[in-house]
């Protein structure tokens, strides 16, 4: 009869982490990502600094609240840096820190990736809402312009 043992592995090397090192790693990156608003918050200051005001118009549906508490997390975090300019009214930024800004190239994978695999964005014809009938003949009513869009 043959011994049907396995032998144990020999130990990782120093330099590489061990399984469990690694799935912990990924899931301490993917806490500081994960949140319903903050991978919209870094996309809008991937290009330039923002105020609170331009954030909040930029994502819409966020609240104030919530707006604040994952910027908050964010500053904790050391993904975002804030800076509060002594003036009346006060003036406050947000801008990505060189360790937020390393993560540019996954956004745009992750962009690349979603115009591969079926998320196109809705210029690209991504289903829209169906609207109510607006009670005159069926046709749905447009929402006013502002006097900036054309």
């Amino acid at each position: 009869m043959k011994k049907l043992t396995i032998e144990p592995a020999a130990p990782p090397a120093a330099s590489e982490p061990c399984n469990g090192d690694l799935s912990a790693q990924f899931h301490r990156a993917l806490s500081v990502l994960a949140g319903k608003w903050k991978g919209d918050i870094l996309w809008q200051l991937v290009e330039r600094k923002r105020r609170f005001g331009e954030l909040r118009q930029a994502i819409p549906g966020v609240t104030q609240h919530m707006l604040t508490t994952q910027l908050r997390d964010l500053e904790a975090n050391g993904l975002v840096k804030r800076t509060v300019y002594p003036e009346v009214p006060p003036r406050v930024e947000y801008e990505m820190t060189p360790s937020a800004k390393a993560l540019k190239p996954v956004f745009d994978e992750l962009y690349r990736w979603a115009q591969e695999h079926g998320f196109p964005t809705s210029a690209q014809g991504a289903a829209q809402p169906k609207s109510e009938p607006s009670g005159d003949g069926g046709v749905p009513e447009t929402p006013p312009r502002k006097a900036d869009q054309r």
